[in-house]
């Protein structure tokens, strides 16, 4: 059971990580509205793969499988990337809500995106980049604060 929680959680932050990084490169200051569902689809799987990521890694945490729950809940490094992963979350409501709205409509019309739309993606992207860093040291028991 262990194994395939942890093969769960590793497709889940691969899933996770490669729409983001699609909504990055496929965000500009203005789209049509098919390329706003494009996006919206992209986004429904990084929201699909973000629930996936969190159940699953609930479930390693407080189901007792490999380290000990008192290994996760005891480290301030776990505490922060799990703070940021709750913080990706939060930001990622805005493009979401976005994305949903402005995704309907004529499909060649043109829509302007919001500036915090689009920065919302990239803070996501650079918060993402962290929380790698951080489960290397958790893992280690290097506790940074």
């Amino acid at each position: 059971m262990e194994i395939l929680l942890r093969y769960l959680h590793f497709v889940s932050i691969f899933a996770l990580a490669g729409t983001l990084i699609a909504e990055f490169f496929l965000i500009e200051k203005s789209l049509n509205r098919k390329q706003i569902q494009v996006l919206g689809k992209i986004d429904g799987l990084y929201g699909i793969s973000a629930l996936t990521l969190l159940a699953v890694g609930l479930t390693l945490w407080l189901g007792g499988y490999g380290k000990p729950t008192e290994f996760y809940s005891q480290n301030p490094t776990f505490h922060l990337k799990l703070g940021l992963f709750i913080a990706i979350g939060l930001i990622s409501i805005y493009p979401t809500v976005f994305f949903i709205k402005q995704g309907k409509g004529l499909p060649d019309q043109i829509v302007n995106i919001p500036k915090l739309v689009r920065w919302s993606v990239y803070t996501e992207l650079i918060l993402l980049i962290i929380i790698p860093i951080l489960a290397g040291l958790m893992a280690k028991g290097i506790r940074i604060l």
